[in-house]
């Protein structure tokens, strides 16, 4: 702690209604002339006024304020933003691990003979059950009500540990399953805009912000609340009461004007957008969103395109709040007052835009046009990887090298749409696509049209309200005709949870090896993430998805060949079913009200009689339960030192993998499936589990045994330690076996060998995934080297301990000619490794010949220098709050 406090001569008043507030002024400072505001984009702002409020917490100090009031668009330095969001977001697959986590915390605090209570949330934080539903049933009315049943069947243990918490925990609410996803239950009703706390015995008003640890937390961007996704082990540390650390250097605008044509959707948009910030190269850097289309953006696009953010790599989405924010909280049923405070403070604190609001300064600006945007997928494997409509049957050629062929009968062809999901991430928010959906069934059915016999459909809405207006227009029994009735409120096929295909439609796809695909109207179709059978995967909007479930195949130009025939025996085309703008625009006006947003979110954290009925310990420690396969306490203390061990040199150190380009993070820690033969999967066997009761691995995450056994158990994981071979595969050496990734590091630690990843470019692409970093540090690996990292999962392998190490310009694994017969050390770690700084590897050649390679540390911040050091995030933290001194200034 310092001895500065937040400046009271920056409080100004604000009066709101009969109510009065107090707020830290940034227009107080431009009057002292300390910042000429005008110049600073949005998004800078709210971080501004967080430091402001925060000097003299956690060494916050006058000086952090002052660096990023100078920040300047052409400034080639990085700027550590000490930020402390206002509340914490978490989804089950992170945020039970999470609890899991905080439990071990507490035990390591009692320990050391301290209270474990010690270890409870400074800030709030809500998790969001959302993630665990698994499409078990689709194409049927029961299939909600089973898909439900089944998720409390395998998931009982790790709720009973999420309601531990409640009782546990002051300050977290857990919203049970069957509710819908975070983000959309965020932006709908969480979500304040304007937060209030008191201090010092007034009302102070400020910013609404958050992290999440989901990485599409950004989705909340689009009504103008900064927040972004975080690791797990970043997200205790936040809820705990310390900063989140924020790289700052580039803020990009984005300028959209035009207007979107006549039949091109919101999907088509920010798919649109992905492609090019891609390509603008947004990776760790602020977006923000300007120019004068905002005027005529609806906020249920604004938040689309926001939800994406980690599909461009940005950290944030920003769009500032205007006349259409207050519109969208009125309509989202937030109170007058609430609604009157955002338009106030937004208006006092310099946080307002409108038509005449002239634009900041950025970075770089991107000049995007509305009118450009044309009817597009996404795929067949990446996200940012556009296809316009009428091109997927030669993108899917030029991506499989085989042709796609539509499927006659029973008899499937490769291009065969198997699994046609509208799932609940990105596009359910928005009324526009999905009522368009409803629009394009209803046309559909009354020409006779019906989905493929082999294609799976299934709906998962992101929030009740979606199934309300759905169904008070009439249009649900329509997309009931076709299929897509409703399989739970949830992430699903987005996240991997699809479910089984019917056992004939995948024992075709195995005996033919056919490339079988999958449609899906949400934001990541990364390989083996929606199926493990669908290898081609398209992003789309959701009348798309019910179109292909009416072609039954992507080997048709939907631009320009008909979907069928009507009962006349008359061809029907796209364009004949296409539901008319203006029809879906006064179906939502007529439809959509704050009545309806209410009656759905009474009760939220209330949960079903099943919810209710689980039966929790109620104690300040958890009662870890050993012979448990869903929850074990964490090992990540056990080794814990009251005073960290330096970094010691890495000596003598292996490959364990070698991997290309766009690795995510599904590729590491896959979500989905755990295999009955897979070393997980032997594992839950010999423990008598069957695998009709394996669950997957995203439901697993607090059993750390099972998770390491499944990092790089990807299927389609390709490691050039073994070429040819497809899965969590490499080759133990100098010996030569090859191995599963699991076995060969099992190896490796008995024979007291350290092991390196080795990587191409952006490396950890995806979701915002602990067990990424959590899995590689558990296999024994102490550093990842690739040609460049994404954001969040850099970040993790640091909370983690992992070193993360940078190829320089042009220096890849094939120039070296690396082949995994070397040996590496890196020294120097103890007295060398600072923020940027460089490091040098010694690779010894199985010849005995020798070479030196300078590699880029990308621990970026002195903070992530600081928790390398420690060993990671936890004993980081364990060691800060067992200390005497509070972890956070009184509130």
């Amino acid at each position: 702690m310092n001895s500065e406090h937040a400046p009271t001569d920056a409080r100004r008043e604000l009066a709101v209604g009969d109510q009065s507030y107090q707020f830290y002024s940034l227009p107080a400072l431009q009057q002292a002339g300390r910042v000429d505001l005008a110049r600073l984009p949005y998004c800078l702002r709210v971080l501004a006024e967080n430091v402001l409020r925060n000097i003299g917490r956690n060494d916050v100090a006058n000086t952090d304020l002052q660096r990023l009031l100078a920040w300047r668009a052409d400034a080639p330095d990085t700027i550590e933003v000490p930020f402390h969001p206002a509340r914490v977001l978490m989804q089950d697959y992170t945020g039970i691990p999470t609890l899991a986590d905080l439990a071990a915390l507490r035990d390591g605090m009692a320990a050391l003979g301290r209270k474990p209570d010690r270890i409870s949330p400074q800030i709030p934080v809500d998790l969001v059950i959302d993630h665990s539903l698994i499409v078990d049933q689709a194409g049927h009315a029961g299939a909600l009500a089973y898909n439900l049943q089944r998720e409390f069947e395998r998931n009982a243990e790790r709720y009973k540990l999420a309601k531990w918490a409640t009782q546990a925990l002051p300050g977290l609410r857990v919203v049970p399953p069957g509710s819908g996803i975070l983000h959309q239950i965020n932006i709908e009703h969480i979500a304040k805009v304007v937060r209030v706390e008191e201090r010092d015995g007034v009302q102070v008003a400020f910013p609404d912000t958050m992290v999440g640890t989901d990485s599409h937390s950004t989705m909340v961007n689009g009504i103008g609340v900064l927040g972004w996704g975080v690791g797990g082990i970043e997200a205790e540390a936040a809820m705990l009461g310390l900063p989140v650390v924020v790289p700052l250097r580039r803020v990009v605008g984005v300028r959209l004007q035009g207007a979107l044509r006549a039949g091109v959707t919101a999907t088509d948009l920010v798919l649109t957008l992905t492609e090019r910030l891609r390509a603008f190269k947004v990776v760790d850097s602020l977006v923000e969103f300007h120019g004068p289309a905002l005027d005529r953006l609806a906020v249920t696009d604004r938040v689309t395109i926001a939800n994406m953010a980690p599909e461009y790599g940005s950290t944030c989405a920003f769009f500032p709040v205007d006349a259409a924010t207050l519109s969208y909280l009125a309509t989202t049923g937030r109170e007058a007052q609430q609604i009157d405070l955002v338009r106030a403070y937004a208006q006092a604190q310099g946080l307002w835009r409108d038509a005449g609001t002239p634009a900041p300064e950025y970075s770089a600006v991107l000049e995007f046009d509305l009118d450009d945007v044309r009817p597009c997928v996404a795929g067949p494997r990446r996200p940012q990887d556009r296809v316009d409509l009428g091109a997927v049957p030669d993108n899917f050629k030029q991506s499989f090298g085989k042709q796609a062929r539509p499927a006659s009968g029973p008899r499937l062809e490769d291009g065969a749409v198997v699994l046609a999901a509208i799932t609940s991430c990105t596009n359910t928010s928005n009324p526009s696509v999905m009522l368009a959906a409803g629009l394009l069934a209803r046309k559909a059915r009354e020409r006779g049209l019906r989905a493929q016999p082999w294609v799976k459909t299934s709906l998962t809405p992101g929030s009740q309200v979606v199934a309300a207006y759905l169904q008070a227009s009439g249009l649900q029994s329509d997309l009931d005709a076709l299929g897509f009735q409703v399989a739970g409120f949830g992430c699903a096929s987005c996240g991997g949870n699809s479910g089984r295909l019917d056992p004939d439609i995948e024992r075709q796809i195995g005996e033919g090896e056919l490339v079988a695909s999958a449609v899906l109207s949400g934001n990541r179709n990364f390989e083996a993430r929606v199926h493990p059978l669908a290898r081609a995967n398209y992003l789309m909007s959701p009348p798309l998805v019910v179109a292909y479930a009416l072609a039954g195949s992507v080997a048709l130009d939907l631009e320009h060949e008909p979907l069928g025939t009507d009962q006349a025996g008359r061809p029907v085309y796209l364009r004949d079913i296409w539901p008319d703008d203006a029809e879906i625009q006064a179906l939502a006006a007529s439809l959509i009200d704050a009545d309806m947003f209410l009656s759905r979110y009474a009760g939220l954290f209330q949960g079903s009689e099943q919810w209710q009925r689980l039966e929790a310990a109620s104690c300040a420690q958890f009662p870890w339960d050993p012979d448990s396969t869903y929850i074990r306490r964490p090992p990540y203390l056990d080794d814990y030192r009251p005073d960290p061990v330096p970094p010691a040199d890495i000596a003598g150190a292996r490959l364990l993998l070698m991997l290309g380009d766009s690795t995510t993070t599904d590729h590491i820690s896959p979500v989905g499936d755990i295999a009955q033969d897979a070393p997980a999967g032997r594992f839950l066997r010999e423990r008598g589990v069957q695998p009709r009761d394996f669950n997957a691995y995203g439901s697993r995450r607090s059993n750390h045994e099972i998770m390491v056994r499944g990092t790089f158990a990807n299927i389609r994981l390709r490691n050039e330690l073994v070429p040819g071979v497809e899965g969590g595969m490499t080759r133990h050496l100098p010996d030569g076996p090859v191995l599963s990734v699991f076995d060969a590091a099992e190896r490796y630690a008995g024979q007291g060998v350290p092991l390196l990843v080795v990587a191409g470019k952006e490396y950890g692409t995806g979701s915002s995934r602990d067990w990424a970093a959590k899995g590689t540090l558990l296999l024994g690996v102490r550093a990842v080297i690739a040609e460049s990292f994404e954001r969040i999962h850099r970040s993790n392998l640091i909370m983690m301990g992992v070193l993360p190490l940078q190829f320089a310009a042009g220096t890849t694994r094939a120039t070296l000619g690396l082949d995994g017969s070397e040996t590496f050390d890196i020294e120097g770690l103890a007295e060398q490794v600072a923020p940027g700084s460089t490091v040098r590897l010694q690779i010894r050649r199985a010849n005995g010949k020798t070479e030196n390679v300078d590699l880029q540390c990308r621990i970026d911040t002195a903070n992530e220098l600081q928790v390398w050091a420690s060993g990671g995030m936890m004993p980081f933290v364990l060691r800060r709050l067992a200390q005497d001194a509070p972890v956070a200034a009184a509130r």
